[in-house]
């Protein structure tokens, strides 16, 4: 896919056009000396398809605000010789739920209550995730220092989630991921999937959802635990629920830790693609 692009800049030399286009993208690497990112591109109707590519940014002090696994928005301009990327600005996540500020108003209430002293204290990208203890489908304890040396990607779901667009989508991406990288998981890369509804989402109720996923158990992972230990690990990435007349009221969120235990990305929402997510993955395993 990444050895398309040249071929477009050489008809815009050949035929002497230069053209701007609207572009979407997952960030998933970024260079500021080079002032450069690597991207992960939906296509753009009538001019290329979706593809991973580098990409030139024109004022390189927009890279400072970038950060991989994120979702960015910029215009494409392409010369007769030469393409880059301008007015590059990172696109919110704005949730599709009826009130999508729900969780973000119950959070806030949590944090005036609970006083700052008590705040969580989340990950930033670039910092050591702190190790973690959980339970798998088989209730044995499964530890996130395990996978000392391979790559890892984290999820959350509640396996009672309703909405096609949420927990469903974000067990879809790792199903996706799981076919992708067959030949890497367990060896180089393993996913871990928590439930933010441990009381209901006991081992066995685990165990038959990742069933209807086809999940590997020897790779793709489904934890839980006394609520807890599960609160402590959806703080460290900013993981915010709330239950709501038998539901749950929450954010989503898809983190990628690299071999050394860093956060690589911490992805909020679902407004990229399985196959982005899978470009930001084989990334993180090629960087290592």
């Amino acid at each position: 896919m990444p050895r398309l692009f040249p071929l477009l800049i050489l008809l815009a030399s050949t035929f002497g056009w230069a053209r701007q286009y609207p572009a979407t993208a997952m960030v998933l690497k970024v260079d500021t000396a080079k002032k450069t990112m690597i991207a992960s591109c939906q296509d753009i109707p009538g001019f290329m398809p979706a593809m991973t590519m580098p990409l030139r940014v024109k004022n390189g002090r927009e890279l400072a605000a970038l950060a991989p696994g994120q979702i960015v928005e910029f215009t494409l301009v392409v010369h007769r010789r030469t393409s880059y990327a301008e007015h590059v600005r990172v696109k919110p996540y704005q949730s599709p739920e009826q009130d999508p500020f729900t969780t973000e108003r119950l959070k806030l209430l949590q944090q005036i209550s609970a006083g700052p002293e008590s705040l969580p204290k989340q990950v930033s990208v670039g910092e050591r995730v702190p190790d973690f203890t959980l339970i798998d489908t088989e209730r044995h304890p499964l530890s996130l220092s395990q996978f000392s040396g391979k790559v890892v990607a984290i999820n959350f779901i509640y396996t009672s989630c309703a909405l096609p667009n949420f927990c469903y989508r974000t067990a879809n991406n790792f199903s996706v991921l799981q076919k992708r990288f067959s030949k890497h998981l367990g060896t180089d890369l393993v996913l871990l999937t928590v439930t933010f509804d441990p009381d209901r989402d006991q081992p066995e109720v685990l165990a038959r959802y990742a069933r209807t996923w086809k999940a590997d158990p020897a790779s793709w992972h489904f934890l839980t635990g006394p609520a807890s230990d599960v609160r402590h690990v959806t703080d460290m990435f900013g993981m915010d629920f709330f239950p709501d007349e038998g539901l749950m009221n929450h954010s989503l969120h898809t983190a990628v830790i690299d071999r050394t235990g860093k956060l690589v990305a911490n992805i909020e929402g679902n407004q990229y693609s399985p196959e982005q997510l899978g470009d930001l993955v084989q990334t993180v395993l090629g960087s290592n």
